[in-house]
């Protein structure tokens, strides 16, 4: 565990008192000019999510870039110069987490590394004093979660989560819409992840990339070969790194759906179907997988469509939200209203905040009720996804017409039978013989809302989190 030091405490206190008081609220809140009252940043994961927080910050004048941290250290790297050119001083590049969070000259972290490794990281960073910006799913299983919650909770930090389609005003007019009941009852949400993703290579026996150091790499994660051709991002198809599209670009359309539906914590049930299916790679995760969540008197739906795909109401990759007086589509950035017979009615804005800065003056006024995106909705949102992923790596090979059976069984507003045939028609279209390689069928959950486990179901409960490499160890709740 990291200590917070007094330098920390005293360093933030004064970051605290630059926050003036009009400005404070705005849209693009004023910016000091101080030297002595920049923010010092850390960067840990520098690829394609990572060079976006770079750009974020180093853009900043309130705030200085002083790390940028990487397993793959030429990653790191090849960021130092845009960001000297930004800010006129050059970060310092270590491969090492540990060490950002020693040096008391970094007040926030923020955190785009591969999806094994935001929990811990932000845990790490929470207890030595930093606040946090932690990238989508927050966590790799359910039990990291609660615990990142209740780390920021006990030490008091800030903890933004990586769910920036909260600050856009389209979705806050959205929700807005629906709050005024204006679309009538609101009891069901598609959440549509229509993205393209072909097959990652064979199987395989492959090197690391010389650059990287690869136990700081895998981490909290098994020390295990390396199985995909290409090293970086398509971890995200590996169990043990990743959470599928589900967890990747699902949990952008299963936030806003939680956030439109008002829904909290992570359930009644929850069932998966699917599979890898189209051809075969080295890939682990479903790149087809419709999972349906149950709250009761509201349902999600998530249609995760790796293959070609066409769309359901105007939405292959969005939202839409089916209330009894017609329907909102969102596009996460655009929403628009139509009658039940499928009538634009109008188009839904509203004004947008930055999703960094609306961080960073939670950072200054020291309220996480003034983020968009506290780390208890990043929370649960990305259980939501893990909780999808559970039901499909239980599951087993199914004929279509059990699999109708066993839907049909479930309380699930909506046509589930309609969703099916839907899905049963996308399969058909890309070349898909399910006689020879069949859908997975996931088995319905019982949730313990309160507990956030499962009823009566240790080998689902052993999916809820993961063993630990000492000494990348997620704490246990009794030891936070």
């Amino acid at each position: 565990m990291f200590e917070y030091s007094r330098r920390r405490f005293l360093r933030q206190s004064m970051i605290a008192a630059t926050m003036a008081g009009p400005c404070a609220h705005s849209l693009k809140a004023a910016q000091s000019k101080s030297p002595n009252e920049k923010i010092g940043v850390a960067i840990i994961g520098t690829g394609g999510r990572g060079a976006a927080h770079t750009r974020a910050f180093a853009s900043r004048r309130d705030c200085e870039i002083r790390y940028l941290c990487d397993a793959d250290l030429s990653r790191a790297q090849t960021l130092v110069g845009s960001v000297a050119q930004h800010q006129k001083t050059a970060p310092k590049t270590v491969q090492d987490m540990r060490r950002i969070f020693d040096d008391d000259s970094v007040d926030i972290v923020s955190i785009a590394s591969c999806n094994h490794w935001h929990a811990l990281a932000s845990i790490w960073a929470m207890q030595a004093g930093k606040d946090v910006y932690v990238e989508k799913p927050v966590s790799h299983n359910v039990s990291e979660g609660r615990r990142m919650v209740q780390v920021a909770r006990k030490y008091r930090r800030i903890c933004q989560t990586g769910t920036q389609y909260r600050s856009h005003g389209s979705n806050r007019a959205m929700v807005d819409y629906i709050s005024a009941g204006k679309v009538g009852e609101v009891k069901l949400a598609f959440c549509m992840v229509g993205k393209r993703r072909g097959p990652i290579g064979a199987r395989g026996k492959f090197d690391p990339p010389e650059s990287v150091d690869y136990d700081l790499f895998c981490g909290p994660a098994p020390l295990a070969p390396v199985t995909r051709p290409r090293f970086h991002y398509d971890w995200h198809w590996i169990w043990d790194l990743g959470n599928g599209d589900l967890g990747n670009s699902g949990i952008h359309r299963v936030d806003i759906a939680r956030w439109a539906l008002g829904v909290k914590g992570p359930g009644k049930t929850v069932m998966s179907y699917g599979g890898r299916l189209g051809y075969s790679d080295a890939g682990e995760t479903p790149n087809t997988q419709v999972t349906l969540h149950d709250f009761g008197d509201k349902s999600i739906v998530v249609e995760v469509h790796g293959l070609p795909t066409t769309a359901y109401k105007r939405m292959s990759n969005g939202l839409v939200i089916e209330g009894s007086d017609g329907y909102i589509t969102s596009t996460q950035t655009s929403a628009a209203v139509f009658d039940l017979e499928g009538k634009k009615i109008q188009d839904l804005k509203g004004e947008a905040t930055d999703h960094f800065d609306n961080f960073i003056q939670a950072v200054r006024s020291r309220k996480s009720s003034d983020l968009n995106a506290d780390i208890l909705e990043g929370h649960q949102s990305s259980a939501l996804c893990h909780l999808g992923n559970i039901s499909h790596r239980l599951g087993r090979q199914a004929k279509p017409a059990e699999i109708l059976e066993r839907l049909s069984a479930q309380n699930i507003q909506g046509d589930v039978a309609e969703t099916f045939d839907r899905n049963l028609k996308h399969l058909k279209d890309n070349g898909v013989d399910l006689d020879k390689t069949p859908l997975t069928l996931g088995p319905s959950l019982a949730i313990d809302v309160k507990g956030e486990t499962f009823i009566d179901n240790p080998q689902a409960d052993s999916l809820l989190t993961r063993p630990y490499r000492d000494p990348f160890v997620v704490p246990e709740e009794s030891a936070i």
